[in-house]
């Protein structure tokens, strides 16, 4: 701003010298807030201050409030008082998920005849009667009965014309298969080389530790005669802990794996689709000469599901084998609480559809979100839709 002189200032106004010394004060604070920016542009740019304040926001994730500290030493006493009977209840929660583990042992045995007779229907060894045949359609599905009428007798001629072509099928091929395609995440495991495998599978049970044992279950996939193994049987054992940790009792959230085992395949000769080989083409540094030299590696395949890494005494795993157990549990219990009790509407997709519904709604509401933002960004002055 160009200097005013002591003529001008005498013959201004005195209004009009508060006007000037406002725009002073008004160009003051701008040259101030750029120069705070510019401050705070070079600060952000240096990467030993960022990494100091990270560190320092990290210390500050779930620090107390400091209320605790400042409490009087008999209210403090007091709160000790119900941190124990906090433990107490941990302790009895235990003992609730223990007992809900023997609950499930005894419907296991109520649900397993209907389990062996799916296995049955599912490998042929047994024919549904008619009567076991009839399904009534959900109210949306239900048709005219003159359009049901035309409906069968189509199906029949159809089902007739290809009985002249070939036999019928034999039980409910590939079920299982189907199954896990069906499912994200069994699907993400499975390997094209393990689907001609897969589709001698022919039953998945779960068997849980007989009473007084240490809490654990077992997965048994039964598979029938093939080329690939010898096995009838693959298990896969998951050991569990229902009791609160003496060094973290309130982090006790019901019963927890520690670890698993699975089982030996023996596989036919030349059939084993964990491993590959692989072939490489070496240089002698002296003569000069090329040979080829042939390994076997470790092959992607849903079978490695049965040779989990083993969890050493002292509880210590590597980052890559923590996330490889991490997943191994969450398949393990999905296969149990979800998959062997619902496996016919895995199997038709059903239950993916429930499943569904629920993404769907998430879905909705980030849309609503989205909708907002929209209206916001119109309403705003500086909006400018080109941008």
């Amino acid at each position: 701003m160009a200097d005013i002189d002591n003529k001008d200032q005498a013959e201004m106004d005195p209004a009009d010298m508060e006007d000037v010394e406002e725009v002073e004060e008004e160009e003051t604070g701008e040259d101030e807030n750029s120069k705070a920016r510019q401050l705070t542009v070079q600060m952000m740019q240096n990467p030993q201050i960022l990494a100091a304040l990270q560190e320092r926001l990290d210390g500050l994730n779930g620090s107390p409030s400091g209320y605790m500290e400042s409490l009087p030493k008999v209210v403090k006493r007091r709160v000790n008082a119900l941190k124990n009977l906090q433990v107490k209840c941990a302790h009895i929660e235990a003992k609730f998920y223990e007992e809900v583990h023997e609950l499930e042992r005894k419907y296991a045995a109520l649900y397993q005849p209907l389990f062996d007779k799916r296995s049955d229907i599912v490998k042929a060894a047994y024919e549904p009667t008619d009567e076991e045949c009839e399904w009534k359609a959900d109210e949306e599905e239900e048709l005219t009965v003159s359009k049901q009428d035309e409906m069968k007798e189509k199906a029949k001629l159809e089902e007739e014309k290809k009985d002249e072509e070939k036999e019928d099928p034999k039980g409910i091929p590939e079920f299982w298969l189907t199954v896990f395609k069906n499912v994200d995440l069994l699907s993400d495991m499975l390997q094209e080389h393990d689907e001609p495998i897969l589709k001698h599978l022919q039953d998945i049970k779960v068997k849980f530790s007989d009473p007084g044992q240490p809490m654990s279950f077992t997965l048994e996939f039964h598979f029938e005669a093939n080329d690939f193994f010898t096995n009838t049987v693959l298990t896969k054992t998951y050991k569990m802990r229902s009791e609160p940790d003496e060094n973290d009792p309130f982090s006790f959230d019901g019963p927890e794996i520690m670890c698993c085992t699975g089982c030996t395949i023996d596989w036919t000769k030349g059939k084993n689709v964990t491993l590959k080989t692989i072939k490489k083409k070496q240089k002698h540094k002296g003569r000069g000469t090329v040979r080829t030299v042939t390994k076997t590696v470790p092959n992607d395949s849903f079978f490695n599901f049965f040779t989990p890494p083993e969890v050493p005494e002292n509880g210590d795993l590597d980052e890559d084998s923590e996330a490889v157990l991490a997943a191994d549990f969450e398949i393990g219990h999905f296969i149990r609480e979800r998959i062997v009790p619902r496996a016919v509407l895995y199997f038709t997709g059903e239950a993916i559809e429930d499943d569904d519904d629920d993404y769907d709604e998430e879905g909705e509401e980030a849309d609503d979100e989205e909708g907002e933002e929209e209206a916001d960004e119109e309403n705003d002055p500086d909006y400018d839709p080109k941008v």
